[in-house]
């Protein structure tokens, strides 16, 4: 490429590149000879490379600037060029500056080549400092930026003594800095990526996506991901069959499309990669059950249990479906509830000729919302407990609006000591393991004394037993014997401290868990169990019938409203009176087996199913009104990749029943292609005449096409063709059934190494090369 402009500036490394419009913008990083030592030195100069005419054009500036830098970030954001922290030479930084890259640049009046630019009348530019407000990050560099949703995100990097793994956030509007924290919600979540430097963050869709680094020494090649709906981190697996790139540091990372491309770094010693890889981003709608759960709890629709707790017998409404999926203990307590409601009620109508059947005693019954006391339950207790039990998460902090509690504080701490005991009396396994792990890093130098006397109290032995260990710490016991608050313990307890610490430490951990979390299930697991039981001993909790095509499928009312508009909609306005509803999608009445596939999606959210359930489900989102197109997505990509020899003679009985025109002769047209293979399967002999009919017209519709003859199988897998199954050879370039009328040509979550070529005609000679080395994979 020729080079306009005003000539090179020095070479550089640890600057940075951002691209606004049709301009790349470089600033600072560090120059000279590093081989020689020579010549070293930072800079803060701005230059602009415009992609148009290939000219690079340095930006001139009047008044204060950002002092000179490196390994700092950078972002683009309302036509703003934004610069964060770095490396000074002597010290790390966490100033921030801006300058508008709105209008012309330098020289751009006349555009053309750099004489024209000469000639120009270059806009006067300013640097400006931005007055940072609330918690920013501390002095960093060699620290990745990524922006989404208005807003600027900061993840680790060198730090000193100061490193951390902190995610921050930066509002552009507002000029405030917030540290995202989730250390005091309680819930199953995976830990947040370690402490690294030299990583890279991308934002795509509802997430930002970290790779690599240098994570306490060793350098890592992991996918982390951080919902910032949930505000929570998991840890990215990548598809079957991936090339995953080594772990590195110093590398790039950009996103183009739906794709991340990862190249260069320095690997093992020292080593400097050339390799570029693609990354296939999955983007499914999010899961919405736990939402869906808590708006139910929170807008007490359908309810049908009160518990009546505490010695003043506050009343809180719930389901009892959810609340006896969750806890064997409350299960009981609500069977025996029940059993002596139905006796009150056989005696209240004795004789009546209200009560003939089974079905009146029923009708009796539900006549009266079922009440369970829970006279020695603490009620704010109970009410945490009950929305871990809908929503697997509890934030002890969100308390009424005017009293917020403190994270941290004595407040919570004896409260998530309450939650822990009411977890083993409810025989709630993983809220008991997640409670102990939020007290062991809730309990700290200030309240340890008054969490020791409340679990004395409550006869907590395990959170005694760490809370004694964590004083009798040599680097804790003089700092807290020597407090205030030391003076005013029982005496028992100060006996028990002085002669633990006179005792040899004692091994073993340090509270008694039994477990991880990970171990027990969560709400997903206990609401598959509870589908399970329906029709069975522990199906006692259903309370309405869904008609099928004729067939009665039990189901509990406050799962259906809680997940579909349709029903909740139904239940609020015109709820059946004898609780038996009627059931299709639209006026199309599904299989027995598709409609059970979405039932696991109503009560767990569970996508697996056959490719013909996905012909069924595909409109089911609108229908039924969930949260969003989660199912659908699902639907799309099933059919777009699971179609084999083993079951597209389904696909093609659920195409032919539900009238779907297109994806019943691609049906036909993969039978044809693969006949040989699909004869052997025994499901072709159970079809019915006009199916077998139609495939005996499209075999004789190829061989009057191809001269007599069957086409030779040069298909590729799922859609393109019928060997392998879910995601191993979605690199066809057919046109197949895919519902938008293109197929996936890359799986998600899926890792290529990416072919350069040696002219501009990178593009196409990277599509080529993952095409032609999937379709060489297929052969094998």
């Amino acid at each position: 490429m020729h080079l306009l402009g005003h000539g090179y500036f020095a070479s550089r490394y640890h600057h940075s590149a951002v691209v606004h419009e049709s301009s790349m913008f470089i600033f600072g990083g560090y120059t000279g000879d590093l081989h020689s030592n020579q010549n070293l030195a930072n800079k803060n100069d701005l230059h602009e490379f415009r992609f148009t005419n290939g000219q690079w054009i340095e930006w001139k500036f009047e008044g204060r600037m950002p002092v000179p830098r490196s390994a700092h970030g950078a972002a683009v954001y309302d036509k703003k060029l934004w610069i964060f922290a770095g490396y000074d030479g002597n010290a790390r930084l966490n100033d921030m500056w801006c300058t508008s890259l709105a209008g012309n640049g330098p020289g751009s009046g006349s555009g053309g080549s750099g004489n024209q630019a000469d000639r120009g009348l270059p806009e006067k530019k300013s640097w400006e400092e931005v007055n940072q407000l609330g918690e920013r990050p501390p002095t960093c560099c060699n620290f990745p930026v990524a922006v989404a949703r208005d807003s600027m995100f900061v993840f680790s990097g060198q730090s000193g003594a100061k490193i951390t793994n902190s995610l921050y956030q930066f509002h552009f509007s507002e000029r405030v800095w917030t540290r995202i924290s989730t250390e005091h919600i309680l819930r199953n979540a995976p830990p947040p990526p370690t402490r690294r430097y030299g990583h890279t963050m991308v934002a795509y869709d509802r997430h930002l996506y970290v790779f690599g680094g240098t994570a306490d020494s060793i350098q890592s090649n992991d996918l982390h991901s951080f919902d910032l709906d949930e505000k929570m981190w998991s840890v990215v697996e990548p598809a079957p069959n991936s090339v995953v790139p080594s772990g590195r540091l110093f590398h790039s990372a950009a996103v183009i499309g739906d794709a991340m491309y990862i190249f260069g770094g320095t690997k093992d010693n020292n080593t400097r990669s050339l390799e570029m890889y693609r990354f296939q981003f999955s983007s499914h709608p999010k899961c919405t059950l736990h939402e869906d759960f808590g708006r139910l709890l929170e807008n007490r629709l359908v309810c049908d249990i009160e518990f009546l707790v505490g010695q003043e017998g506050i009343v809180v409404p719930a389901h009892m479906a959810f609340v006896a999926a969750r806890s064997t203990f409350l299960r009981e307590k609500i069977l025996r509830a029940r059993e002596e409601q139905e006796e009150r009620a056989l005696f209240e109508v004795e004789g009546s000729c209200l009560v003939e059947n089974d079905l009146n005693i029923e009708t009796a019954n539900t006549c009266a919302m079922l009440s369970v006391r829970l006279p020695n339950v603490p009620p704010e207790a109970f009410q945490l407990v009950l929305t871990y039990i809908y929503t697997d998460c509890i934030d002890p902090t969100d308390g009424d609006v005017n009293h917020k509690r403190e994270p941290g504080s004595n407040q919570i701490v004896l409260l998530m000591m309450q939650v822990y005991r009411l977890s083993v009396e409810f025989q709630m396994r993983q809220l008991e393991q997640l409670t102990v792990q939020y007290l062991e890093a809730a309990i700290n130098h200030r309240n340890v004394l008054l969490a020791l006397q409340n679990a004395s109290q409550l006869k907590l032995d395990s959170i005694k037993e760490f809370c004694l260990r964590f004083i009798v710490k040599e680097c804790n016991y003089n700092q807290i014997v020597m407090s205030k608050e030391f003076e005013t313990i029982s005496q028992p307890l100060m006996v028990e401290i002085i002669r633990r610490r006179q005792a040899p430490p004692l091994r073993g951990p340090m509270m008694v868990g039994g477990g991880s979390a990970n171990s027990f299930g969560g709400a997903v697991q206990d609401m598959a169990a509870l589908l399970r039981e329906v029709g069975g001993p522990g199906g006692d909790f259903t309370d309405i019938t869904l008609m099928l095509d004729g067939q009665p499928v039990r189901a509990h009312k406050c799962i259906l409203a809680a997940r579909c508009s349709y029903f909740e909609a139904m239940f609020r306005s015109f709820m059946p009176s004898n609780n038996v509803v009627n059931v299709a999608i639209g006026e199309m009445i599904p299989s027995a087996q598709a409609f059970h596939t979405l039932l696991r999606f109503i009560y767990h959210g569970s996508v697996d199913m056959p490719p013909e359930d996905s012909l069924y489900l595909f409109s089911a989102p609108y229908f039924y009104g969930f949260a969003n197109n989660r199912l659908q997505a699902a639907c799309k990509q099933n059919l777009e990749r699971n179609v084999t020899t083993d079951n597209v003679i389904q696909v093609l009985e659920a195409a032919d029943k539900i009238q779907a025109v297109d994806m019943k002769k691609h049906a036909l047209s993969l039978i044809v292609q693969q006949y040989p293979r699909v004869a052997k399967v025994s499901r072709l002999r159970q079809l019915s005449r006009h199916l077998l009919l139609a495939i005996l017209d499209a075999l004789a519709d190829e061989m009057a096409r191809s001269g007599g003859k069957l086409r030779p199988d040069i298909s590729c897998s799922s859609l393109c063709g019928l060997e392998g199954g879910a995601g191993a050879n979605s690199g066809c370039s057919n046109s197949g059934a895919s519902l938008n009328g293109n197929v996936a040509l890359v799986p998600s979550r899926y890792y290529y190494p990416v072919q350069q070529a040696a002219s501009s005609g990178g593009s196409s000679a990277y599509s080529s090369y993952y095409q032609l080395e999937h379709l060489a994979n297929n052969r094998d």
